[in-house]
């Protein structure tokens, strides 16, 4: 598994589908991943330090995470299934992992708002990878 940072946001306002572009942190392989304009304006408004005067939904999961004292931990991408990248995020509750399905554009918004790192199984980077820049 390869912790991955998140390094290019690709928003085109005339495009419903729009574009995040994962590193490896300690590396050089890189991929895209296709998401909605929702999550990707989620994503640019926390990078931009942007704060909405009311919580949107990715506030509103992680505001409700402190008050139940269970923190993330990380998100990991764990698997690409016809071209569909699948992730958990790893909540820590009572001193216990509990892990909970996330698309991994939702994913990517939590943990970046939570400060958690972000990895990519090794078979996910193999299969997905581009060459860099």
């Amino acid at each position: 598994m390869r912790q991955v940072e998140l390094t290019k946001i690709i928003i085109d306002e005339k495009r419903q589908d729009q574009i995040i572009v994962l590193k490896e942190k300690d590396g050089e392989r890189q991929f895209p991943i296709v998401i909605g304009i929702i999550e990707a304006s989620s994503i640019k408004m926390k990078l931009s330090g942007i704060v909405p005067p009311r919580p949107l939904t990715h506030d509103l999961f992680i505001a409700t995470l402190k008050e139940l004292n269970a923190p993330v931990e990380r998100l990991v991408i764990d698997k690409m299934v016809e071209n569909t990248f699948h992730a958990k995020l790893v909540l820590k509750v009572k001193g216990q992992e509990v892990i909970v399905d996330a698309r991994p554009s939702d994913g990517i918004a939590i943990a970046l708002r939570a400060e958690a790192p972000i990895y990519v199984e090794d078979a996910v980077i193999d299969k997905a990878s581009i060459p860099s820049e």
